[in-house]
This record gives C-alpha cells, sequence and structure tokens, in this order.
C-alpha cells in the first residue's frame, strides 16, 4: 500500500443485494471524484435494492444510469463488468489492485466468501484478494446476527478480511442523514488509505468543510 504505484491502482467494488445500497453509491462518487479508478461490480439483487429504495431503474443502461445519478462525466475512470464475465481482468491475480470493499454486504454473499465459493466475479474477484493477501472489506448491514452468520464473520476475519458494519456514529453530532452515511463511508476509505474529510473525527477542533452529498431523493 505505501507503494507510489499503489496509488493508481484500480480499486474493486462490489455492490450485493443488502439494505443499503447508498452507502456503495456514495463510495462509487467519492472515488470516482478522486479521479481513482474503479472495477465496478453490481449484483441484480442490489439492483433491485436500488429500485425499492431510491427509485433508481437503469434498465439496460446501468454504468450511465449510475453515473447521471451521482453527477459523474461519462469519462469518469468506472469500468462496470458483468458478474458472469470471468474473463474479466478482476478474476485473475495477475491483476493487480488496491484491494476490494463489498458495500454493502449481503448475508448471501458473506457466506459465499467465507465458504470460498466462486460463482459470479464478484465472488471470485473476492477470492483473488484473500489469496493475494490483498485488502477485503466487506460491509455488513444487518441486525441481529445470528449463529451462522457471525459464524462467517469471523471465517472471513481468520482469512484476512477486514469485517465492518453500517453503524454511523454520533460524536460527530450528525445533523443529516447523510452525514451519517458519510461517517461510515469515510471509515471504509479509511481502511484503504484514501484520505478523505467525510466527518468529524474523535477529538478534532472543528467540522470539517462540506463536501458534495449524495441525491437521497
Amino acid at each position: 500500500m505505501d507503494h507510489p504505484e499503489s496509488k493508481t491502482l484500480p480499486f474493486i467494488l462490489a455492490i450485493t443485494g443488502a439494505s443499503g445500497s447508498v452507502y456503495g453509491l456514495r463510495l462509487l462518487q467519492y472515488l470516482a471524484e478522486l479521479d481513482q479508478p474503479v472495477e465496478l461490480l453490481v449484483s441484480k439483487a442490489a439492483i433491485r435494492v436500488m429500485s425499492e429504495e431510491a427509485d433508481l431503474n437503469f434498465g439496460d443502461e446501468l454504468r450511465s444510469g449510475l453515473l447521471n445519478y451521482l453527477g459523474l462525466p461519462a469519462s469518469a475512470l468506472v469500468n462496470l463488468h458483468s458478474l458472469n464475465d470471468y474473463g474479466a481482468s478482476v478474476s485473475s491475480g495477475s491483476y493487480r489492485t488496491r484491494g476490494m470493499a463489498v458495500v454493502p454486504c449481503s448475508l448471501g454473499t458473506l457466506g459465499a466468501l467465507a465458504h470460498g465459493l466462486t460463482e459470479n466475479l464478484i465472488q471470485r474477484a473476492a477470492a483473488v484478494c484473500l489469496k493475494e493477501k490483498r485488502q477485503l472489506l466487506v460491509l455488513v448491514r444487518e441486525m441481529p446476527f445470528g449463529h451462522i452468520q457471525l459464524k462467517n464473520m469471523l471465517a472471513l476475519s481468520e482469512a484476512g478480511a477486514v469485517v465492518a458494519s453500517a453503524c454511523p456514529g454520533f460524536y460527530h453530532r450528525p445533523q443529516t442523514l447523510c452525514d451519517q452515511i458519510d461517517f461510515v463511508v469515510g471509515r471504509v476509505l479509511d481502511q484503504f488509505g484514501f484520505e478523505n474529510s467525510l466527518f468529524k473525527r474523535w477529538k478534532e477542533e472543528s467540522k470539517p468543510l462540506p463536501v458534495p452529498g449524495l441525491r437521497l431523493s
């Protein structure tokens, strides 16, 4: 991560079908605004969740629809992959990346990753990150956790992944829902070494300057 070239390596972002697609969308927006190359993986269930939670319906134009919704130009460094494309760059360990985040991570994806399944490109890319000792983070948005889910989280943690939950803090005195979203996204960015001021950190003297947020309606 400290090698200068790591700053230009692509980052893998997977959005799966858990509630909380807004976290993945906000992360994508922030990374694209940094001109960080993103290899984007979106499950069919995630598209359904976006429709249910934000009335987003992109049809066959998923990439352009997402970029337009997020206020990003068509030239944004976002490469959308089909989950059936096992020949995609991210399916190989020789394709170097900065790591991968699954935001949000559904319980089904959690279970698949914990057991080493590779039945779609999200699962394959995550397995590659683990075997290549690259950073993998899963952001689980669920409660309560059952025994099976807790065992799956432990298995992933033991394999080297970072297991996070979509739990916003309150010490930064959030004023809006966007503040809470940015807190979680900022903590995800921290794990990969991305500089950000999306939230007021503990013991900071002042609140960070406002940054463009995600439209929620």
